[in-house]
């Protein structure tokens, strides 16, 4: 058995050994022999020249390849040589050379370490890996300068190498929260080659620390009725640690009271605090709020801190009217300086925004007094009088000094109690009434009203009919009026009777309820007016009733003869007492006729001997009333032989007299008179 030596990873070519030499044979006769040479493996990495007998490497070898981590390496080889037939064992030996670096699994590693982590702690770390054998293979490992960390390197019966981490001082994640360091392992080569590996180490954080706010106690200046949501301050507290051990929740101590809690409220993620009720500066002028702030480590920690909150006055609150003394009814005959209600104001406001004045409008008769400070007394200034303004609103308009100024009207109704001082006033100085007579029984002749600007039991008006002169100096008018002692309504007692009573007059005095009780008078003229009532009544030629008046004539009287006169009155006035006479019926009506207005009753022809002896004359007298009236007479005319002194009637004489009897002339002037009436 031949052993030859060779280093791995030799070139195509190289030398290994010279078999002939070695074998002590000719190199021609090994030729000759037909030398082969066989490898116990599946590659071919020797040949022999046969014309040398050199030994020489024909592929690359590697010896981590073919051996791995055994110390020693061999490959073997067989020469066989024919004639005779010899074989020859041959042995390489690979030897290592320093080819390999040690190698870590990965180019970094991270480690999470506990921050109480204790001291000594060892943390393994993946060992490198060098395929070389030897001293050529992984000798030692060297860890960079740190100050919490050392290296122990544990090595292991197969000759292995293990690093270790070992911790000699405590961690501090708020002060370093990971450490870098780096690995070197290196061999035993020459030179010695080496690989490096960086290690991450993570501290995991502890709850070891509170939180901290920025600053102990914090400050802020709001006005009072700042919208709700208004910003007060926001707090920042920090703590070191992370995570749940680093993360704050902010909250508002229980030391506060509900009543504060619901002023303001906080976010308990941002600290911040906002205004969630009212603020009224009238209720408190500082707030101070203790605020703490917890994380969420197990065990939790906390700190405090408290936050005062200033609030500055504004002019919110109007000024506000207080009736000490009221007085809402006032007699009208109240003297000026009548004390009607004292009014004490006040603002809750501060400074010059709770100084209050105070003023009523200038139009009303009433005027404020200040007696002292916050107070006012409210004052009739002037005469009053309650049938001009019954009723008063008076507004009392007090304001602050604030800017803008707040204002706050109180009204203040005063009604005025009535007074008797007012006498009822009748509608017209006098009346004037025309009624027809025979007017019914209860008829109303007329309504007198009176109005008394007083009010209730002073306006309260009662009528009553007082006696006066009239035509009749001694007529009493209650004997034929009566009046509604509340309406003024005046009634007649009996009919009125024209041809008795034109005219009538009275007073009419009307009297208040007050105590004492005013009057008043007005005078009523009554003037009657006529109807139709009387027929005409025939005053010459008299007749009885169912007879008729003769008259007597000469065969040769000459037309137109008066033969007589038809006069007749009327008691009534006017158009009722003017007379027509009209001639209705005649025995010839041809022969006579009746003057119309005058009631001369004349013969138109001559008579002749055809005529009649004896003609009856039927004459009527109407008036001109509505319906009108009428009489009627019968005359009777006898023709006989007589001469004019033998005719009766009056009427007869006077005419052949050529005169107007007397009692003719009375009525022709008195029916003149009625008319002109």
């Amino acid at each position: 058995q031949i052993r030859y030596s060779i280093p791995e990873e030799l070139t195509r070519g190289a030398f290994v050994g010279n078999i002939a030499k070695d074998l002590g044979t000719d190199v021609a006769k090994l030729a000759a022999a037909n030398l082969q040479v066989l490898s116990d493996s599946d590659s071919q990495y020797f040949s022999v020249n046969v014309n040398t007998g050199v030994i020489m490497v024909s592929e690359r070898i590697d010896r981590e390849q073919l051996c791995g981590q055994n110390p020693r390496c061999f490959l073997h080889l067989k020469l066989a040589i024919e004639n005779p037939v010899e074989f020859y064992r041959i042995e390489v030996e690979i030897l290592d050379i320093n080819d390999n670096p040690p190698e870590f699994p990965s180019d970094e590693v991270s480690l999470r370490i506990y921050e109480l982590a204790s001291l000594g702690a060892r943390f393994p770390i993946q060992p490198a890996q060098d395929p070389d054998v030897g001293t050529n293979t992984l000798q030692t490992y060297h860890l960079s300068a740190n100050d919490n960390f050392n290296l122990n390197v544990k090595a292991r019966t197969d000759g292995g190498k293990f690093p270790e981490l070992v911790l000699e001082r405590a961690l501090d994640r708020e002060f370093r929260a990971f450490h870098y360091l780096v690995l070197t392992a290196e061999d035993g080569g020459s030179p010695p080659q080496s690989s490096k590996i960086r290690i991450t180490i993570q501290v995991l954080d502890a709850n070891d620390n509170h939180p901290v706010f920025d600053r102990p106690s914090y400050g802020a200046r709001l006005v009072e009725n700042s919208p709700l949501g208004t910003l007060v301050v926001k707090l920042n507290a920090t703590d070191v640690d992370e995570g749940p051990n680093g993360d704050i929740r902010y909250s508002l101590s229980s030391h506060n009271s509900a009543a504060l809690r619901q002023i303001f409220a906080i976010d308990e993620q941002t600290g911040e605090i906002r205004v969630q009720g009212n603020l009224d500066f009238e209720e408190a002028t500082v707030y101070e709020i203790e605020v703490e702030a917890k994380d969420m480590g197990s065990p939790t920690m906390e700190e405090h801190c408290s936050v005062v909150v200033e609030i500055t006055d504004v002019n919110d609150n109007a000024p506000e009217v207080i009736l000490t003394s009221f007085s809402s009814t006032l007699s009208e005959d109240a003297l000026p300086g009548t004390v009607v209600a004292v009014i004490h104001v006040r603002d809750r406001d501060s400074g010059e925004q709770g100084k209050v004045l105070c003023h009523v409008s200038p139009d009303l008769p009433f005027q404020l007094r200040k007696d002292y400070e916050h107070q006012y007394s409210l004052l009739t200034s002037t005469r009053l009088d309650r049938e001009h303004v019954a009723y008063y609103n008076v507004t009392v308009s007090a304001s602050d000094l604030g800017h803008p100024p707040l204002s706050r009207h109180t009204i203040l109704p005063i009604t005025l109690i009535d007074v008797n001082d007012n006498a009822p006033q009748f509608e017209q100085a006098s009346y004037e009434v025309l009624v027809a007579e025979n007017n019914p029984v209860g008829s109303v002749l007329v309504t007198v009203s009176a109005a008394d600007p007083d009010s209730e039991q002073n306006s309260r008006l009662s009528y009553s009919i007082l006696r006066a002169g009239g035509t009749d100096p001694g007529l009493d008018p209650t004997r034929y009026l009566s009046i509604h002692p509340t309406n003024g309504q005046v009634t007649a007692k009996f009919p009125f009777d024209y041809e008795q009573t034109t005219y009538l007059q009275f007073h009419v005095e009307v009297s208040d309820g007050g105590s004492p009780a005013l009057r008043n008078r007005t005078l009523v003229h009554v003037f009657v007016v006529d109807q139709n009532d009387n027929a005409p009544r025939v005053h010459f030629p008299r007749a009885g009733e169912d007879s008729a008046t003769q008259f007597r004539i000469s065969p040769s009287i000459v037309p137109p003869a008066l033969i007589t006169k038809v006069v007749a009155i009327d008691a009534d006035s006017g158009r009722n007492a003017w007379l027509s006479y009209h001639l209705v019926e005649a025995t010839d009506l041809g022969l006579f006729s009746v003057a119309l207005r005058s009631g001369e009753v004349r013969i138109m022809r001559a008579l002749q001997e055809t005529d009649a002896s004896a003609h009856e004359l039927l004459v009527v007298v109407r008036d001109a009333g509505e319906p009108p009236l009428s009489t009627a007479i019968t005359l009777v005319v006898l023709v006989e032989e007589k001469g004019p002194e033998a005719l009766q009637g009056s009427e007869a004489r006077a005419a052949d007299g050529g005169g107007l009897p007397t009692i003719t002339l009375y009525l022709i002037v008195s029916l003149v008179l009625i008319s002109t009436v």
